[in-house]
């Protein structure tokens, strides 16, 4: 145990972290950009790009992190903790690519309140997100941990906000879209964005037991 205790724990994966986390809100915010602009088929792609840009360099950050498990003997949280959190993290910023794509190829020409409302809830939940992930190098300060746990119940009644808001939706949408194909378009892109704060969740989850291991 002396022996294992004197090896250096790589802290890299904390910066991996952020760095991860900081690409997520930059393609949340350039997804609820698109929809703010939506109508603009010029801003739409330029947003859409951006949504792209973020989701690949998100991926090259978790490869970093895999290969970085790979070779670290000593790691400053579980292994495994590592793993699951990088990639539920990328599960979050997979999914706003995911519904931008949606969004074009099934060549949906006006959104509805209802999107935007989803769209606004998954943005303030990455940005929580990432404010919790910012935390974990310094779970050692108590409240810095109280501080994580904060974020977490937030992200979680925002989840809440979003199951309200997709409820909301689906009833309006089957009771007043007459056109099968828009109705399931719509419904597909509600289902996404719910998603996301679904995944935003379990990152929240995960980051709580991280808390509270080492508390």
């Amino acid at each position: 145990m002396l022996f294992a205790k004197l090896l250096p724990r790589d802290e890299n994966f904390f910066r991996l972290f952020d760095a991860h986390a900081a690409r997520m809100t930059d393609a949340a915010r350039a997804f609820m950009a698109l929809i703010d602009n939506y109508a603009d088929e010029q801003l739409r792609g330029r947003y859409a790009a951006e949504v792209d840009a973020a989701e690949r360099a998100a991926d090259k950050v978790t490869a970093e992190v895999s290969r970085l498990l790979h070779k670290t003997f000593i790691t400053p949280i579980d292994r495994e903790q590592i793993h699951s959190l990088i990639n539920a993290m990328d599960d979050i910023v997979d999914l706003l690519q995911d519904v931008t794509e949606t969004m074009s190829l099934y060549d949906i020409r006006a959104l509805t309140s209802e999107v935007r409302s989803l769209g606004q809830i998954s943005v303030r939940s990455c940005e929580r997100v990432q404010h919790a992930v910012s935390l974990i190098a310094r779970l050692n300060e108590r409240e810095v941990g109280e501080a994580a746990l904060k974020s977490c119940q937030e992200i979680d009644l925002l989840e809440s906000d979003a199951d309200r808001v997709m409820r909301a939706a689906m009833s309006k949408l089957f009771r007043e879209q007459a056109d099968v194909r828009e109705l399931i378009k719509l419904k597909t892109v509600y289902e996404l964005l719910e998603s996301i704060t679904d995944r935003c969740e379990d990152v929240a989850n995960l980051i709580e037991g991280i808390v509270l291991e080492n508390a």
